[in-house]
């Protein structure tokens, strides 16, 4: 890059109290994973679906950051945050936020406006989120009846780093952002169309007659299978949705093969994928 650089670095993990509930200040250059294991160690619930998500408690709030049936927008209360156009610290609310799917303010129609220093979450002592697939069957093969947050903490992890999700030196699918593609929402007719090219597409039903559709399986049936190599970078062997650098890729390289693939999906489906990072 060339020009300056700015690493926001403001650290502090902060619990307090605020009328009835428990609150969490938290500095935008702290780590996620160590806030998420700070509120498990406490026993509150609210983001411990979170867990093993690399990057700042600052990027939560922009991306909406979720994952296995919780999202940051759940719990976030305030956002404190640089206005670049008044340069003023301003607190925003969390209904502020605008939030959606994977998105926010932050990154729609603000975008480049705020800089993130703080984020407020406002937790509790109650039952963990257990409603995703995934972690309601690995948790009853474990034999966990009545999870803790320290137990689902530990299954997400557990899922995450069988799908290479989970930063691993030793393991090569983890040299990745993650998910690179978004779940995209389409209409019940424009599933029921899927399903007669592919014989049968998977959805999760939303509100307004909208479904949800993986988009692991749309690039899989769209003749990228998880390993699938192309040059210096490729698929995640353990998940289609994650685009790994194989070694000496450049940024170029990772955005040729996303478009790649995003082009090979709109063609067979007439889905246009949008990139989470």
């Amino acid at each position: 890059v060339k020009g300056l650089v700015l690493q926001i670095a403001i650290g502090g993990i902060d619990f307090g109290r605020q009328g009835d509930a428990t609150v969490l200040r938290v500095g935008a250059g702290e780590p996620w994973d160590t806030v998420v294991a700070a509120a498990v160690s406490k026993g509150f619930q609210g983001v411990e679906c979170l867990s093993g998500i690399p990057g700042s408690t600052g990027g939560t709030p922009v991306q909406n950051v979720g994952a296995y049936g919780q999202e940051v927008s759940d719990t976030i209360a305030q956002v404190t945050v640089l206005d670049r156009e008044s340069g003023e610290v301003e607190t925003l609310r969390g209904t502020d936020c605008r939030f959606g799917y994977r998105t926010s303010r932050f990154k729609s129609d603000d975008v480049g406006r705020f800089v993130v220093c703080e984020v407020t979450y406002e937790l509790r002592h109650a039952h963990p989120t257990v409603t995703y697939p995934d972690l309601v069957d690995l948790l009853e093969r474990r034999g966990v009846g009545s999870p803790s947050v320290a137990d689902v903490r530990d299954a997400v992890l557990s899922i995450r780093r069988t799908k290479g999700m989970v930063l691993d030196a030793s393991d090569p699918d983890t040299r990745s952002v993650g998910s690179f593609f978004m779940n995209p929402i389409v209409d019940a007719r424009h599933h029921a169309r899927l399903a007669s090219v592919a014989g049968g597409a998977p959805g999760f039903a939303l509100p307004s007659d909208r479904i949800k559709v993986p988009a692991a399986w749309l690039i899989e049936h769209a003749g990228f299978s998880k390993g699938h190599g192309s040059g210096p970078v490729g698929l995640s062997s353990k998940h289609p949705l994650a685009i790994v650098n194989r070694g000496g890729a450049t940024a170029h390289d990772v955005v040729a093969l996303a478009r790649r693939i995003k082009q090979q999906v709109a063609d067979r489906f007439d889905v246009w994928l949008r990139p989470e990072p």
